[in-house]
């Protein structure tokens, strides 16, 4: 079994903000594949399913950004998983736009998710990095990533969700490489 997360902040105000693109991508995941109904757990919510062969416990933490790690440590120990079977989709400033790249260990990058999901189960987990590209100057980062995508961003946004859904199973079988190709490439189209 695998424990993939997805980041972001609970509520109906935060749903199209760029810091929940993590949100966006494990439900996206969630319907292409008929995972099951959310279900309360673990300080947010689960959803059961498969991915190729691969059985998924998909979680959005309902702690807030800052707090996700205390619902990811929860998952883990009760499943009795290893850092190794940890992927976290996040919002990475540091990717242009719907840049999607795959990396284990590595920084937090002040991404307070991520640091709290380290601080809770160690540093070897597999991140998916989500670009939402940077605006500029450190002192416009906060409501840059707490707005909203803009109205001419929500095609390409809904593309990379799409095409993070279709190859998925690569993820699921540890070929991240493929994965972050084929992603490029139907992004390309």
């Amino acid at each position: 079994m695998q424990l993939w997360v997805g980041l972001g902040n609970p509520g109906a105000q935060y749903a199209l903000h760029r810091h929940n693109v993590g949100f966006m991508a494990a439900d996206a995941i969630a319907e292409t594949y008929d995972f099951s109904p959310e279900k309360k757990g673990f300080h947010g919510w689960v959803r059961e399913g498969r991915v190729g062969t691969d059985k998924i416990l998909l979680l959005k933490p309902a702690t807030f950004m800052n707090e996700s790690g205390r619902a990811v440590g929860d998952a883990l120990r009760f499943y009795k998983l290893t850092e190794g079977d940890v992927t976290v989709f996040h919002d990475e400033l540091d990717l242009l736009p719907f840049k999607v790249k795959v990396k284990t260990g590595g920084g937090t990058a002040g991404h307070n998710g991520l640091r709290s999901t380290e601080a809770h189960i160690g540093n070897a987990f597999r991140r998916v990095r989500l670009g939402i590209g940077h605006p500029g100057h450190k002192d416009r980062v906060s409501g840059y990533v707490l707005g909203n995508y803009a109205k001419a961003e929500i095609d390409p946004l809904a593309d990379m969700l799409g095409a993070i859904a279709a190859e998925a199973p690569r993820l699921a079988a540890g070929d991240d490489a493929r994965f972050m190709n084929d992603v490029a490439l139907r992004l390309a189209d």
